[in-house]
């Protein structure tokens, strides 16, 4: 018997590509046998992108926070047929809410249900991996406030071994809540669990999402190339800092390739420990991406310069949206993707202008266990930029 996944949050930034990596027999073929993905929104076969395989079991509407705890068992098992054979399951879901406070009680009450609801339903389960991230090392806080976080501060290569921020900031962060609950709960399971850390993500999404840069600059660019012309000069948002900062991106496809790995491969003397996930084990910054990215658009990119400051994306894409809607009429684009109120609004300013410090990661571990993969910045974003087009989400 191959192996059964459930994907919490399948349609999110990285969701997508633990399902469309599952469907291309990753890591190989024979391994999955189903795949559940689950997704709050609604999402079609055909909108979703991912290919036709009697192995996906796409499942939409699941509300986790909605009801008892009975009542969300009993959903689950009524709408996810075959919930009883799962054996991993990948928690990426969210709930993004401009009220912190209540963005935290959700996002811990979230795992906890449905971490228990598979527990009690599926009496295979072999595994199960939390989703977290670089705020668990404090990146969130920015370089100016090194204070908050455990000495001596932000200090990369940035290891799974660093003591966790202090307080009151630890306590505004759900990770932790999250993660001491499964420490806890775990203790007595005969399944394994760990949790991954990816920086910010680079990943396709089909039907929009809160934070993705991905989707954003592919649409700034375009729009950009539309107005200014081929091979304008596209000058980079962010500050000469920022533009210089070294970070290692955290793509979809490779998060989801490494986590696959993780559960497939990690010992039980490895149960309940941190992962570090991304693109390569060398760190890249703005001034050898933007180039490339813009390249592939036909422009031309170039870093903060004395004269030419960059124009803020999301005040060009508001100025220009007449110009975004011809280009929906033209060739035949999904509508409101540029002007979604899904997206949090000047995200992508905070990311390109205010991580202006160096936060790479130290992959040793990841790679330690025996994965082997990495890929450049410009593999990571062409791929997401071809999903954009094949997906109508850009001309």
């Amino acid at each position: 018997m191959g192996k059964t996944a459930l994907i919490f949050g399948a349609s999110g930034v990285t969701g997508w590509s633990f399902v469309n990596e599952i469907l291309e027999d990753y890591p190989e073929k024979g391994v999955w046998d189903k795949v559940h993905a689950l997704t709050n929104r609604p999402l079609s076969q055909e909108d979703s992108m991912w290919k036709r395989d009697p192995r996906l079991n796409v499942v939409s509407g699941i509300d986790l926070l909605k009801g008892s705890q009975e009542e969300l068992e009993n959903e689950l098992k009524s709408k996810v047929e075959g919930v009883e054979h799962v054996t991993h399951v990948y928690y990426l879901a969210f709930k993004a809410s401009k009220d912190l406070h209540q963005e935290l009680l959700d996002a811990v009450d979230m795992f906890k249900r449905s971490t228990i609801a598979i527990d009690h339903l599926s009496p295979g389960l072999e595994f199960v991996v939390l989703q977290t991230g670089a705020k668990l090392y404090g990146c969130h806080l920015l370089a100016a406030v090194p204070e908050y976080v455990s000495s001596p501060g932000i200090s990369p290569p940035l290891k799974e071994s660093m003591p966790r921020i202090k307080q009151p900031y630890s306590d505004m962060l759900f990770y932790h809540p999250q993660l001491d609950w499964i420490t806890d709960y775990s203790a007595d399971k005969k399944w394994n669990w760990c949790d991954t850390r990816p920086d910010i993500i680079i990943g396709f999404v089909p039907n929009q999402n809160f934070y993705s840069l991905g989707t954003v600059l592919g649409i700034y660019f375009s729009l950009y190339r539309a107005v200014e012309g081929e091979g304008a000069e596209v000058v980079f948002p962010g500050t000469d800092k920022s533009w210089k900062a070294q970070s290692i991106d955290s793509s979809s496809d490779m998060i989801a390739r490494q986590t696959l790995h993780l559960s497939l491969k990690l010992p039980d003397s490895a149960k309940g420990q941190g992962y570090n996930v991304a693109d390569a084990t060398y760190p890249s910054t703005w001034k050898e991406k933007w180039p490339a990215l813009a390249g592939y658009f036909g422009l031309k990119g170039v870093g903060p310069q004395e004269g030419k400051k960059g124009v803020e994306i999301r005040k060009y894409i508001n100025e220009n949206i007449e110009v975004w809607k011809e280009l929906e009429k033209k060739h035949g684009l999904k509508k409101g993707i540029a002007d979604s109120d899904l997206t949090f609004t000047g995200f992508e300013y905070f990311l390109m202008t205010q991580f202006d410090f160096d936060r790479h990661y130290d992959m040793t571990k990841m790679y330690a266990t025996g994965f082997k993969e990495e890929q450049t910045p410009l593999e990571a974003w062409s791929t997401v930029f071809d999903r954009m087009r094949a997906g109508k989400l850009m001309p």
